[in-house]
């Protein structure tokens, strides 16, 4: 058997699969196996290949990243694939494993709904009645670690609407309308509304969105108070609500409209309403970062899988 054969995976769990591919393919060429069952038993790159193999099928069911999510929102399920991403465990190990936590499962239902749904998306898999998660499960899980709220935020056995927006967000805040061009209408207020309760997004207070800007009128047609020309000096040309122009001012929310309508009366000013617009919090930016991970984790997972079929083809 040659050197080659013997070496395992890279370490580091973020290294892009396609050049991982290619530098496994070179190092095949220079293998010298006596026979294919030392591939097939020893080999960490036939190991690889086949996984990938074997997640491409399961990838090209049309509904598989939403069924992925589903499967990933479970803190059972999540503490499994923790513990079997550094070491294989046996079916008797995982329930003990799970009794640590606090968790007393059956071994049949440990099976049926923990290990199945996890083998079913391709993060887990069996060997000699132990179950050990695949390089693409625990890229995930990796990534997953990093927000420990992953499985309690957001919404198990839904449509993954949360998990599309989010990500989406972290270009800058958008409007509803912006919102509802990436979900239909009926349910983004819906969905916006579940993301405010576990503090994932913020939208500001109604005076925030309302802006005061000079007009075009010459102001020195006008007559001013001392307070009323203070005010009209301290609007910017990219305009100002009320409550920040009362901070500038260091005049009340109450004298501020006071003096903002006679300027409105006069002509100097004018409202415009900006649209109000969702952002994320600081939690929603973590969580939103954490999801475009595992999104680029699955394309580039399904690209690879994709290279090895064709290479299987030819």
């Amino acid at each position: 058997m040659g050197n080659v054969l013997q070496q395992t995976l890279p370490n580091n769990a973020k290294q892009n699969l396609t050049t991982m591919l290619e530098s496994l393919d070179t190092q095949c060429h220079l293998c010298t196996p006596t026979s294919p069952l030392e591939c097939i038993n020893h080999c960490q790159t036939y190991k690889l290949k086949n996984e990938l193999y074997n997640l491409r099928i399961a990838m090209d069911q049309p509904n598989y990243t939403k069924e992925l999510f589903n499967v990933l929102k479970n803190e059972t399920r999540l503490h499994i694939l923790s513990a079997i991403t550094n070491n294989k465990f046996s079916l008797n190990q995982l329930q003990q494993e799970l009794k640590k936590a606090g968790h007393a499962h059956s071994q049949d239902t440990i099976n049926a709904e923990y290990l199945q749904p996890l083998m079913a998306v391709g993060l887990a898999n069996k060997s000699r009645e132990e179950y050990y998660a695949t390089h693409f499960g625990g890229r995930l899980t990796e990534t997953i670690c990093s927000f420990p709220e992953f499985a309690s935020v957001l919404p198990p056995h839904s449509e993954c609407y949360e998990e599309m927006l989010l990500p989406e967000l972290l270009s800058g805040p958008k409007t509803l309308e912006d919102i509802e061009t990436l979900l239909a209408p009926k349910i983004a207020s819906r969905i916006l509304k579940r993301l405010r309760a576990v503090d994932l997004i913020v939208t500001p207070e109604e005076r925030d969105y309302i802006f005061f800007f000079k007009s075009k009128r010459d102001p020195n047609k006008e007559t001013f108070s001392i307070t009323e020309r203070k005010v009209y000096d301290t609007l910017p040309a990219e305009g100002i609500s009320a409550g920040k122009l009362a901070k500038e001012t260091g005049l009340s929310m109450r004298l501020i409209y006071k003096y903002l309508r006679g300027l409105k009366g006069k002509k100097l000013i004018f409202v415009r309403k900006t649209p109000k617009a969702y952002d994320l919090t600081h939690k929603g930016v973590q969580l939103a970062c954490v999801l475009k991970t595992l999104q680029q984790i699955i394309g580039e997972t399904w690209s690879g899988s994709h290279q090895v079929m064709h290479a299987n083809s030819t």
